[in-house]
């Protein structure tokens, strides 16, 4: 992607159950946005993806708090290098029945599949400053 338009943006996503004793205290948020605090992408793209996970009616959200980003953020984020990558990881129980984990229910995962389709949109629609 970079080679052919100059840049990529890279969303990689995750998921997690919502409450995680063993590492965690206390429910995470729904929405965690991850940009290995600003230095895997431009400051913009940040703000554009921020922007779209605050404003997500019905949903909890941090930025660069538990997860900050990992390996893929950290290792392909180069800004300068034309390459912006983010993280979402996306809490289970903001989708569906966490305690009934194999049963698809798709009324519960539509609010979620909104968000990242406007997210998919916002990003894919960014273009470097320069």
């Amino acid at each position: 992607m970079r080679e052919r338009h100059g840049f990529a943006v890279l969303l990689d996503g995750h998921s997690i159950a919502s409450r995680v004793p063993r590492f965690f205290a206390g429910r995470l948020p729904d929405l965690n946005l991850g940009t290995n605090d600003g230095a895997s992408c431009e400051p913009s793209v940040q703000a554009l993806a921020t922007d779209v996970i605050a404003t997500a009616s019905g949903f909890t959200h941090v930025v660069n708090g538990r997860f900050k980003g990992g390996y893929i953020t950290r290792r392909y984020g180069r800004p300068a290098h034309g390459v912006h990558a983010l993280q979402l990881e996306m809490a289970q129980a903001g989708y569906m029945d966490e305690a009934d984990p194999e049963s698809f229910d798709a009324a519960r995962a539509a609010p979620l599949a909104r968000v990242l389709e406007r997210l998919a949109i916002v990003l894919s629609e960014w273009r470097p400053s320069r």
